[in-house]
């Protein structure tokens, strides 16, 4: 993407604290943006350090504790980016939450509505929230982060499998009824990254190595090449592109046994 492709936008990226949400901050903010960042944690510093790294790029930012879980606390958020930006152009949900382990039957049912709440109602009120000012601008970009197991079933993922399944079935809805409004509805669906989200799966270098064995790539996902993504799906660059998913997973399928 050509440098400042995103000049004049406003961004506002959520669970942008570390890994993949940090990561497309970051770059919308070197694209051009003005982006404001969230996160349901902020005592550790790791927030305003993003934020830090915005203003190094020369753009305007705003850190916010929100949980996105609760409708009230999405509004008092979009209220705090309107009174210091005065629009909205970009939405990214990256916030979720990550039980591995559990099969689906042993899944408690606190486990269950923690994941759903966060990743699927989540994402849902964000858009319905932000989407909603969208179409009184009438344009946006609205980007979602599924996974590649919400295309594809894979062992102990549990409940998050079914919240990214869902993230995909509502970014193509949102898509279709947003059009007429300007606003474009895309998800992106990445592989196995390198994150603290997920660690504990590649931690060593011989964990690491299997699993890069299983990619037909050779490598897992550094957050970059998401936030690459991110950047071409915020921008006017893919202005004719709604209600697709795009995924970034090096030709890497989970396996279901």
């Amino acid at each position: 993407m050509e440098n400042h492709c995103l000049k004049g936008k406003i961004a506002l990226v959520t669970g942008s604290r570390r890994g993949i949400g940090r990561a497309i901050a970051l770059a919308l903010a070197r694209a051009g943006a003005d982006v404001a960042v969230c996160d349901l944690i902020t005592n550790d510093g790791k927030l305003n350090s993003v934020a830090k790294e915005i203003r190094g790029f020369g753009s305007r930012t705003l850190a916010i504790q929100t949980d996105i879980s609760h409708k009230t606390e999405i509004e008092k958020m979009a209220e705090l980016i309107l009174v210091q930006f005065g629009k909205i152009d970009i939405l990214v949900n990256c916030a979720g939450v990550w039980i591995p382990g559990h099969m689906l039957i042993e899944c408690t049912e606190e486990n269950w509505d923690k994941v759903i709440d966060t990743n699927l109602k989540g994402t849902y009120l964000c858009c319905k929230s932000i989407g909603k000012l969208m179409t009184k601008q009438m344009s946006g970009s609205i980007i979602n982060l599924s996974s590649q197991v919400g295309l594809d079933p894979g062992v102990g993922i549990g409940a998050y499998s079914i919240s990214k399944a869902g993230i995909i079935m509502l970014t193509r809805q949102l898509a279709l009824e947003l059009a007429r409004y300007k606003i474009r509805v895309n998800a992106l669906a990445p592989g196995v990254v390198k994150t603290d989200f997920n660690a504990n799966i590649w931690d060593s270098p011989e964990k690491e190595k299997r699993i890069a064995s299983s990619i037909p790539l050779g490598r897992l996902a550094e957050p970059e090449d998401i936030a690459d993504s991110a950047v071409f799906l915020a921008s006017d660059a893919s202005g004719y592109i709604t209600g697709e998913v795009i995924s970034i997973n090096g030709g890497w399928q989970p396996r279901v046994t």
